[in-house]
């Protein structure tokens, strides 16, 4: 029987090699694809605590140098004016009302004052395992996923490891160290299991608690270099206690106050923040990942614009021109820096003036995997937005529902519609509705004047906390009013 024709070219072991190195090339396309994220989230970082934000006084070269080569956003809120809230929802893309986690972790856990006139809706201290977090999303796409830094959303049983992340370091329940300095113990911690997981090691007493998680992270890029991964850099900084590294501090107690700044120890934090922010830059550059990596840096809420023993008796920051600062519904509590660097999407020096939220990163990022089958959240994706900032969202209004006590500030929720925003407060059902577009600096109330947009605004929010079975507080019975 005659042998079928071959081509002249044809050897029988060239088969098997030849569709392997098809195979691995396919592969190889398939991850050059995957972009790799780097989110880096600064705690209690003001909406003007960078040059390009408007500050005279702080020097951010590196975060500037972001800006100008991504995209700026000039509305981008937190989720919450307060920390754990906010991590909560950019992990989740849900609400914090939805997901009862309206305060932080400690506060939860201990329960509100009992001798204010209301009593706190209570909450979740924990992020619950159940909840499909962006770890998940990536790990799903063979992701490596690690977490560096504050945590702040549960006990042990809670901590990133358990939400998708492979690596944990530094991730615990506490939201502040009790200093910045090695071993970042005090007191009050100086024996707690909990803070396992901050890099105590073999350190020295000059280490600075920024400069040891950037470290980590460097270290996990250079690892990580041929495979995706998403980094979460959730640096301390700039949270109290406002401690900056000596030399820093020396340099801008001799440099003239700006015109809203002039705290020269918490300059030299946002100064330590700036470079280790330029170090994870310069790594990525170095190792030539920076057209297909993306990276994000953003606040948990507004800067503290109020005095604390932690920060020498003086307010760190002003949030000018906006109103007040964390721990509020105004502006300055809510109103944060975004900068969102995108290689093939943003274009470099770009501003966009749309309204966007802590819960929009998940449902971005999953359409950026290509996961059209997620959990039901509360965020809209931005990929429109980054490839043209005059985009439309498909977004009614923004929500806030913070159902506590906090300095300055007492039970309230708020809205945000177009250029109009709401907020009511519960203990005497209070209303204050201001016009953001005509009067950033929520000067004036037009609740009684405008009390047409005020009716429309309270049914609105009065709906949202239906809809996501918000916790209001209740009346207090212990409570007496001074003098009766």
């Amino acid at each position: 029987m005659p042998l079928p024709c071959r081509r002249a070219d044809y050897h029988p072991r060239m088969r098997l090699p030849v569709w392997i190195l098809l195979s691995l090339l396919l592969f190889a396309q398939a991850e050059a694809a995957k972009k790799n994220v780097v989110f880096i989230l600064v705690d209690d970082w003001g909406w003007a605590d960078a040059g390009v934000q408007g500050s005279d006084f702080f020097e951010t070269p590196n975060i500037d140098r972001l800006a100008r080569e991504g995209m700026r956003f000039t509305q981008a809120y937190a989720a919450a004016a307060i920390c754990s809230p906010t991590r909560a929802a950019i992990l989740t893309g849900k609400s914090p009302a939805r997901l009862d986690m309206t305060i932080w972790h400690e506060g939860a856990v201990r329960g509100g004052p009992k001798s204010k006139r209301l009593l706190e809706a209570k909450a979740q201290p924990n992020l619950p395992r159940g909840e499909v977090t962006l770890a998940e999303l990536f790990k799903k796409e063979d992701y490596f996923t690690a977490h560096i830094g504050k945590w702040h959303l549960g006990k042990a049983a809670f901590y990133p490891e358990t939400q998708g992340y492979d690596v944990n370091i530094g991730g615990t329940c506490w939201g502040a160290p009790a200093t910045f300095y090695w071993p970042y113990r005090g007191p009050w911690s100086k024996n707690d299991p909990e803070l396992r997981y901050v890099p105590v090691g073999s350190g020295k007493p000059d280490d600075y608690l920024t400069d040891q998680l950037t470290d980590h992270a460097l270290r996990i890029i250079t690892q990580q270099k041929d495979r995706p991964f998403f980094l979460s850099l959730w640096f301390h900084t700039v949270h109290t206690p406002i401690e900056g590294k000596p030399d820093l501090v020396k340099r801008f107690e001799k440099k003239p106050p700006g015109k809203i700044h002039s705290h020269a120890e918490y300059a030299a934090m946002l100064a330590s923040l700036d470079e280790n922010v330029g170090r994870v830059l310069r790594r990525i550059d170095d190792l030539k990942l920076t057209s297909h990596t993306v990276v994000i840096l953003t606040s948990d809420n507004g800067g503290v614009d109020f005095s604390t023993a932690k920060s020498a008796n003086r307010p760190p920051t002003s949030n000018a021109p906006f109103r007040s600062g964390k721990g509020t519904l105004y502006e300055g509590g809510l109103r944060v820096p975004l900068i969102i660097r995108w290689p093939g999407r943003t274009k470099g020096g770009s501003e966009c003036v749309a309204q966007v939220t802590s819960q929009d990163f998940f449902p971005t990022l999953a359409d950026a995997l290509g996961q059209t089958e997620v959990p039901r959240h509360d965020g809209v994706s931005l990929l429109p937005l980054l490839n043209n900032p005059q985009a439309s969202l498909n977004r009614e209004a923004l929500f806030w529902h913070y159902p506590h006590y906090y300095p300055r500030m007492t039970p309230a929720s708020a809205i945000r519609a177009g250029d109009w925003k709401l907020i009511q407060y519960y203990e005497e059902n209070r209303i204050e509705l201001f016009n953001l577009k005509t009067d950033p600096a929520e000067t004036k109330n037009l609740a009684v004047t405008q009390s047409a947009k005020t009716k429309s605004l309270r049914k609105k929010l009065d709906a949202w906390r239906k809809e996501t079975d918000a916790k209001a507080p209740t009346q207090n019975p212990d409570w007496r009013q001074l003098g009766k």
